[in-house]
């Protein structure tokens, strides 16, 4: 991210730590979530459940995160439309 930063590079990742780490933006799965429901399985099998049984799972909540300040930083303007749908924005 500093070499993109350095060289006003907009970068755009599929993970929230992205846009944390200094990124323009991110959408992608929610971590959280998926972590959650991966404990759901890890569960099931130590329930007896056999995992190839077990239905395969896709993500089903997604996020959007956009870095204002690396934004102003690069001299892009996001339009506010897109500040309001995201789910975070990093001043």
């Amino acid at each position: 991210m500093e070499f993109a930063q350095t060289n006003r590079i907009p970068v755009a990742g599929g993970w929230g730590a992205w846009a944390r780490a200094g990124g323009l933006l991110s959408f992608g799965p929610n971590i959280n979530e998926m972590a959650r429901r991966t404990a759901e399985y890890v569960d099931k099998v130590l329930k007896g459940a056999k995992p190839a049984e077990l239905p395969i799972q896709q993500p089903t909540k997604f996020e959007l995160i956009i870095n204002a300040k690396a934004a102003k930083a690069m001299g892009i303007d996001v339009p506010p439309t897109l500040l309001a749908r995201a789910d975070e924005v990093i001043e």
